[in-house]
């Protein structure tokens, strides 16, 4: 066991630092960027955390992590425990310990971040996730009797796999009906391999199965069958179909060749491998000079995989200021050494062609920063006869997404509101068909995982209370 630090030391003692690929060598791969903590450096990390008797992390944790006690199990070195206790709450530990931004979550209100030096909970999470995957330790399967409501949960990424994963654990049977032909939602198709490995989500995903959760792929809700007809054979349902439809920015030459939507771009290059061409057989086309419009998480995976392909250059084309940048400041910061070029205070107008349908360059204006908008960020300004020409043969619209209308228009009684997203009460996520509940992306918009994680939690809770009424879909037909 690791010796006990007084907390005056523990106070001293700077967050140690995650030891990542050197950015001269990772630009040429599609390994995983930050290694992961060692045995050594997790237990001194976790030595630092002051173990507070009204722990702010917890509340901030929308999977509901006991942070406190996992990371004493750490320091006592018992890092099988230190998973079953993660387990408790949290079903996607490796993934959530990635990709989660815990600097606006858990991170933020830890009593250190005052110094600015809080504990580093995610790569604690991450490292205790990989340990036990590593030394095959598995969850404590629960020994309860089977229960005959069936529960059906649309869509396999993170809100859906939570969901179903805390209503087996209670004895409910929960078939998942995933679109695509391999399970993980966004987790799959949307973040690259460098920030998520895809071994570690089917891996986690099989850990869900074992808890007897059926996983139904290549089943499009809507299509194959109806929200409606699901009403018919299931006692509850769970909508978390993600927001998959892609954002334009509508602009002249948006549908030249070489212009992509961040969807398929990393649909392409994740899902379907096509940074494994030719192995596998998915080819993407990839310029010289690339530009991906945003400056989110999903504008950052784009601009890096562009990069990993094969661009020469990289850029980032962003209307506001570096300050209002809404991704993860790890990420920028990744971006940054890879070398990627960022055009703030700029804002494409027109995509340009040479003539043959493929794309030569960009017409942008600047932008200047006006009064806070809506989002609390300041609202761009364009500055009157400031445009200027970005030469670039590739274009990645990465400015967000929207709700695929095809699972609404199935499930009558559900209303959306005016951007297609189903309307909920929050606190329940119940929409507006009692026994039919909605969370993640398809309710939130582009989100993070973990918020979807924590809607999961949140609908389990409510359709559990739901059937334990009684209640059921199928008895309205």
């Amino acid at each position: 066991m690791a010796e006990m630090i007084p907390p005056k030391e523990r106070v001293k003692r700077e967050q140690i630092p995650m030891p990542e690929q050197e950015p001269k060598e990772r630009i040429y791969n599609f390994k995983e960027v930050p290694l992961g903590y060692t045995q050594e450096q997790a237990i001194y990390e976790a030595q630092r955390c002051l173990q507070c008797k009204n722990p702010k992390c917890v509340p901030g944790c929308p999977a509901e992590i006991n942070i406190p006690k996992f990371i004493e199990k750490i320091v006592e070195e018992d890092f099988s425990s230190a998973y079953l206790e993660i387990l408790k709450t949290d079903d996607l530990p490796a993934m959530t310990g990635r990709v989660c931004p815990q600097e606006e979550q858990c991170q933020q209100v830890c009593i250190l971040e005052k110094q600015k030096k809080p504990i580093a909970i995610g790569r604690l999470e991450r490292f205790v996730a990989d340990w036990a995957r590593e030394n095959n330790i598995h969850g404590n399967l629960p020994k309860i009797s089977k229960k005959e409501q069936k529960v059906a949960v649309v869509g396999s990424g993170p809100a859906g796999l939570t969901c179903a994963a805390d209503l087996a654990k209670l004895g409910y049977e929960v078939t998942i009906f995933e679109a695509l032909h391999q399970p993980g939602g966004v987790l799959v198709y949307g973040i690259p391999e460098f920030r998520l490995p895809k071994s570690i989500v089917e891996y986690e995903v099989k850990e869900i199965e074992k808890l007897g959760v059926k996983v139904i792929t290549d089943f499009v809700v809507g299509t194959t069958k109806s929200v409606d007809e699901l009403t018919q054979e299931f006692d509850a349902i769970f909508l978390a179909n993600g927001a998959g439809a892609p954002r334009f920015m509508n602009i002249p030459g948006e549908n030249l060749n070489d212009v992509y939507s961040a969807n398929e771009f990393l649909t392409r290059a994740n899902l379907m491998k096509a940074y494994l061409f030719p192995k596998y057989d998915t080819p993407i086309k990839i310029g010289k000079k690339a530009a991906t419009i945003g400056a989110g998480n999903v504008a950052m995976d784009s601009a890096r995989t562009a990069l990993r392909l094969g661009a020469e250059k990289s850029y980032i084309v962003y209307r506001r200021s570096r300050k209002e940048v809404p991704a993860r400041a790890e990420e920028v910061h990744h971006a940054e050494e890879e070398g990627i070029i960022f055009n703030f205070l700029t804002l494409p107008v027109k995509v340009l062609g040479d003539g043959k349908g493929n794309v030569r360059g960009m017409e942008c204006l600047k932008m200047e920063l006006g009064e806070p908008d809506d989002s609390g960020r300041r609202r761009p300004i364009p500055i009157p006869g400031s445009n200027f020409l970005i030469e670039v043969d590739m274009v990645i619209d990465a400015i967000g997404t929207s709700a695929n209308p095809i699972v609404a228009r199935s499930a009558t009684g559900v209303e959306i509101n005016q951007w297609g997203y189903f309307i909920i009460d929050d606190n329940t996520k119940t929409t507006t068909k009692e026994g039919i509940f909605a969370g993640g992306d398809i309710v939130r918009g582009s989100a993070t995982v973990i918020s979807a994680v924590g809607d999961g939690k949140v609908a389990a809770r409510a359709i559990i209370e739901f059937l334990s009424s009684g209640k059921s879909l199928r008895k309205r037909f």
